[in-house]
Formats: structure tokens, C-alpha cells, sequence
């Protein structure tokens, strides 16, 4: 039987934050997924629109189209 809980990893310990209905001495395994905190997020969501006016945007699209009709490819041989 599997249960999924909320836990806290303090000085070096896995601290369960909810009660668990385990038997004194029952071995179990463990899956341990981190949450990623709000703060990655935060970052993430404080650089957005920093490239504004760093580049031409357009440009830039129409030299990414511009190079894909260059063939870089060697010509078959007969």
C-alpha cells in the first residue's frame, strides 16, 4: 500500500508533518521529490521582457528565415 505525505528535511532529519498509521519497526522505502520553491519562480518571472530593445526583433526573424534557405549541403555525386 502506497501513501504520499508532506515532510520537512531539518538538521540533517525527514520530519513527516502528518501522522502515519506505520508499525514500530515496518521497513519502507521512500520517494523523495522536491517542491521547487517560489522564489526560482520569482526570478524566473522578474526577467521577463529584458531582451526589450537589446535586439531587432524582426531582424532577427529575418535573418532566421534568410538562413534556412541556405543549403549546406554537399551536391550528390553521379
Amino acid at each position: 500500500m502506497g501513501k504520499t505525505i508532506k515532510a520537512r528535511f531539518s538538521k540533517g532529519v525527514i520530519e513527516p508533518m502528518e501522522k502515519l498509521d506505520i508499525a514500530e519497526g515496518k521497513e519502507i522505502t521512500r520517494t523523495i521529490i522536491e517542491i521547487p520553491s517560489l522564489r526560482k519562480k520569482d526570478a524566473f518571472e522578474k526577467s521577463a521582457g529584458r531582451w526589450k530593445k537589446t535586439i531587432d526583433a524582426e531582424k532577427l526573424i529575418k535573418d532566421i528565415y534568410e538562413d534556412r534557405l541556405t543549403s549546406t549541403r554537399n551536391e550528390p555525386k553521379p
